[in-house]
């Protein structure tokens, strides 16, 4: 079989070991994952402002989709709270009323988001998400679990408010407070107790009684359903939609439709910016979620299919009356406990998420907003850390004010300015770092050939030499530090004769920075100081080359360091001179 179709479609992969014992595994974890899916869907589709059904059909064809073209084995696709607040906030700048153009809406921002997905991977652009930083991602999840979180205390408390940041949230939620339904809170509050204590309580209490652990597991990822059950009942029996409950209502059966998105380059304009900002943060959740897994069962991922998956899969939901969909943390963990051994338990998910729509949805008529609040509130209320703001202030002040700034923005202005400052905030943090390159002065360490920083350890040094370790590749955004950095140096110390740059951390030299080595050098011409060079490696040696910097060097190139220094320092003249030579 050709090696380019197995690049793009792994199940050809995986699917040529598939046996019984794995089919078996598969199916048992998809049908942990779909009892746990089916309210995620409904819920994570209330809290984009789309119809319920929506959440549904983004978890049939594309869990497909990712199925042939992922590469993870136990990444679970679908609706995410993140990607789902992200997706109201983007429809939200568009000032839409009608509920069809509102989905029209989420159904194009998703071809968007797929397109640009399945662009980066075919171009083999993956490496693009390694600039958003980790820490940053960090303040952007914990920011957005208390958005989300507050922005559906609303359906708790049975009162109209909106907002597209926290201080308006609360503040139309405190304006409104008086008219809160009492059965409605009623409702919502003990739908969080039970999901609170099903999640931490139920598991114990069942294995204290005997019961097996597999079991227990089950009973306690389903205790969503049985909130739903149980309150859907409730509000039917006692005839609580008559007394300002709401509810869910009508829910169209069925199989999902076949849709397209909107063609209108206005809407497009409108929201690419959106569906870029959706693609970024979906795929580095995805993408570290997948690697975590793949780490723990020695597999692998490739980052640049895993964008072809991801955009394939948004394609789909645009195409099936979905809405933007990424590889959700929960149900991975779910699934990957519950045995999944390929991307065929997605598939296997999707069948069960396409038989509740047929079947169920007619059962869900009375269930209650509030429940589906309460299931959004407890998912994501365990997406709130703000252990990363002490942890960054410990290990490194920068980080933690681009935390820091990341949840400021997000919590007071808005998702899309807060992921958006994220994503400028890890690049500007990239440039400030690498643009300030480790420049340590190092002496020989006695007794051996090695150099270390002279602050940190007793070395050997000569007053006539100065060596300096640049610890960073050298290009456009640093060279001039580097230039600065030598020149205040040597300016200050009037007995140094020789200058030697000790190059084993410098990988890459672009010309900017060949264009400050030459000033270096005439500089150096200018003030009688030979400058030489030690430990450069071959690729590095090898642009060089191609330049005229080697033909105006007043020094020599040294293969290590002890060699220059032997050959230059005062120190060491009684040692034989030692052969130049570059590597």
């Amino acid at each position: 079989m050709p090696r380019y179709l197995r690049r793009y479609l792994p199940i050809l992969d995986w699917g040529s070991q598939y046996d019984r014992r794995t089919f078996e595994s598969d199916l048992l974890a998809a049908v942990i994952v779909t009892i746990m899916l089916i309210p995620q869907s409904l819920a994570y589709a209330l809290l984009a402002g789309l119809p319920p059904e929506m959440g549904l059909y983004a978890s049939i064809l594309p869990l497909v989709a990712y199925a042939v073209f992922g590469t993870s084995r136990a990444l679970a696709v679908g609706p995410v709270a993140v990607v789902s607040l992200m997706t109201a906030a983007a429809i939200a700048r568009l000032g839409l009323n009608d509920p069809a153009a509102i989905a029209l809406a989420a159904i194009t921002l998703a071809f968007l988001s797929g397109i640009f997905l399945i662009t980066l991977g075919v171009l083999r652009l993956g490496f693009l998400a390694n600039f958003l930083s980790h820490p940053v991602v960090a303040g952007f999840v914990t920011a957005s679990g208390i958005l989300i979180a507050a922005s559906q205390l609303k359906h708790i408390l049975g009162v109209k408010a909106g907002g597209n940041n926290l201080l308006d949230t609360l503040g139309q939620l405190f304006a409104n407070i008086g008219q809160t339904n009492l059965w409605t809170l009623t409702i919502g509050a003990s739908a969080i107790g039970f999901l609170y204590w099903v999640r931490r309580g139920l598991r114990p209490m069942l294995r204290a009684r005997g019961v097996p652990p597999r079991i227990a597991d089950i009973a306690a990822k389903a205790g969503p359903v049985g909130a739903v059950v149980a309150t859907t009942l409730v509000a039917w029996i006692f005839g609580l939609a008559d007394r300002g409950v709401a509810v869910v209502g009508d829910i169209p059966s069925g199989l999902p439709p076949l849709t397209a998105p909107s063609f209108d380059l206005a809407v497009w304009g409108k929201l690419f910016g959106s569906a870029v900002l959706i693609s970024i943060i979906g795929f580095v959740e995805s993408v570290s979620v997948a690697q975590t897994f793949a780490a723990k069962r020695r597999q692998r991922i490739d980052p640049d299919q895993e964008l072809i998956g991801l955009g394939a899969s948004n394609v789909a939901a645009s195409l099936t009356g979905g809405y933007p969909v990424t590889g959700g943390f929960s149900r991975s963990v779910i699934s990957f406990d519950a045995g999944a051994e390929t991307p065929a338990a997605g598939a296997y998910t999707a069948v069960g998420i396409m038989i509740a729509a047929l079947v169920l949805t007619p059962l869900l008529y009375f269930l209650p907003k509030a429940t589906l609040a309460a299931t959004i509130i407890v998912a994501v209320l365990s997406l709130v850390d703000f252990s990363i703001l002490r942890h960054a202030w410990r290990f490194s002040r920068t980080d933690f004010f681009a935390v820091l700034a990341t949840i400021v923005l997000t919590l007071g202005v808005g998702v899309e300015v807060g992921v958006s400052s994220g994503v400028v905030l890890s690049i500007f943090l990239h440039l400030y770092k690498t643009s300030r390159p480790h420049i340590a002065e190092v002496g020989l360490v006695p007794g051996t050939h090695h150099f270390r920083n002279i602050d940190r350890h007793k070395v050997l040094t000569d007053p006539s030499l100065l060596t300096l370790r640049v610890d960073e590749s050298l290009y456009f955004a640093n060279a001039r530090f580097l230039e600065d950095y030598i020149f205040d140096r040597v300016a200050d110390d009037k007995q140094v004769k020789n200058v030697v740059l000790m190059f084993p951390a410098v990988n890459e030299i672009d010309l900017s920075a060949l264009e400050s080595l030459e000033a270096i050098l005439h500089r150096m011409k200018d003030m009688g100081v030979g400058l030489h060079l030690s430990e450069v490696k071959g690729p590095v040696m090898d642009r060089l080359k191609r330049s005229h910097f080697l033909e105006h060097l007043n020094g020599r190139v040294f293969l290590s360091q002890y060699d220059a220094y032997m050959a230059l320092a005062k120190t060491a003249a009684e040692a034989p001179p030692q052969p130049d030579a570059a590597e």
